[in-house]
């Protein structure tokens, strides 16, 4: 059974669901792909064998308090285990931390996956995997809850158009004043790897393509050139990062911000909060709620829609087994739609991923102080 069989079962006679997941079809389908990748029977240039992979991707959902979902991997686990060795504890202890309390790994936790006998291509390949599992355990949740919740009252469905005015978020013009704020800022800074990173002038002809078409700034970017080491699945996560923070139409674009600089305060990811408060700002014009969110998250939201948002995103960050209808009923009565609510859970999902991956793979840098 496939992620998305998995998911069709939760929503048989949620037509309201069905309605807006039809104007996803493209992060649905990148997902599908993602998980169709990391899951292969033969993953090209993979240290990890497929017992391994599925057994991690279940500790995850258990981790989550999905047992459903756990239920889904171990239905296709082969019959031999993975061994029991240093090796694999290893791996268990990186995939429980990682699911359980991003922030807590540390450089000395990614090391000793190298230390075990891991290569770097392998240890970017786990952390995706990781990654993809978090994401899709709290797409599961979020999807029986709206499944669950009474549909939005009956409007015209539009299918969303192309944005003939869709700005990459690197071209975007320049944000005011930078906040700084409990460890947090929505100033740019850089970011390092822990792991030696590909180098643009020995990357194959595939790498090179996935890089060309991450990021405009892919090939100086230490993020992209570590993850290149996997290019399949680099390219593969970009689809889904594309599909679900750009899709027209649905949630407005600040507000898809918006609930992943929650979801980074949260799960207290320097780098990613500060990208995407800075990108709200630039959308919004505006960075009051964005100072609320780096004070406390939990109590946040200039207005009823914004504090709706931010704290369903909080629950499904923190305890996605724990969502319910009860926690996506603010989102209604505060006059969002079935394909916003879904796009709010998208984007809620996929910072589960992007955070783990910048939080585990290496570290956010400050700029240095200008001497004036």
């Amino acid at each position: 059974m496939t992620l998305l069989d998995s998911i069709e079962q939760l929503i048989p006679s949620a037509s309201h669901v069905q309605a807006a997941r039809a104007q996803r079809a493209k992060a649905i389908t990148a997902t599908q792909t993602c998980e169709n990748l990391l899951l292969a029977p033969e993953l090209s240039g993979s240290g990890l064998d497929l017992s391994e992979r599925l057994a991690v991707a279940q500790m995850v959902a258990i981790s989550s308090g999905l047992p459903a979902l756990a239920a889904h991997y171990s239905a296709t686990l082969p019959s031999t285990p993975p061994r029991d060795d240093a090796r694999w504890q290893v791996i268990c202890h990186f995939t429980q931390l990682l699911a359980t309390q991003p922030a807590a790994a540390n450089r000395s936790a990614l090391l000793a996956l190298r230390d075990a006998g891991l290569s770097t291509s392998d240890v970017v390949l786990l952390a995706q995997l990781i990654g993809f599992a978090t994401y899709h355990a709290r797409v599961f949740a979020g999807v029986a809850a709206l499944a669950a919740l009474h549909p939005a009252p009956t409007t015209p469905t539009l299918i969303a158009a192309a944005d003939a005015s869709f700005i990459h978020p690197a071209h975007l013009p320049a944000p005011g004043e930078p906040l700084r704020l409990n460890g947090y800022t929505s100033e740019t800074l850089g970011w390092e790897a822990w792991l030696p990173v590909l180098d643009p002038a020995s990357a194959t002809a595939e790498q090179n393509a996935v890089l060309d078409a991450s990021h405009p700034k892919a090939r100086t970017s230490d993020f992209y050139l570590l993850l290149a080491h996997q290019p399949q699945v680099l390219a593969a996560r970009s689809e889904a990062f594309n599909a679900i923070m750009y899709a027209p139409g649905g949630l407005p674009r600040a507000e898809r911000e918006l609930v992943t600089t929650v979801v980074s305060r949260i799960n207290g990811c320097v780098y990613c909060a500060s990208v995407h408060a800075q990108r709200f700002e630039q959308l919004a014009k505006r960075n009051n709620v964005i100072a609320q969110i780096f004070a406390d998250p939990d109590s946040a939201g200039t207005n009823a829609r914004e504090r709706a948002m931010v704290q369903a995103s909080a629950t499904l960050t923190r305890s996605p087994g724990n969502l319910g209808v009860q926690h996506l009923l603010p989102l209604r009565a505060a006059g969002l739609s079935d394909l916003e609510i879904l796009d709010t859970i998208h984007a809620c999902a996929l910072f589960a991923w992007a955070n783990r991956l910048m939080l585990n793979l290496g570290e956010a840098v400050w700029p240095v102080p200008q001497n004036l």
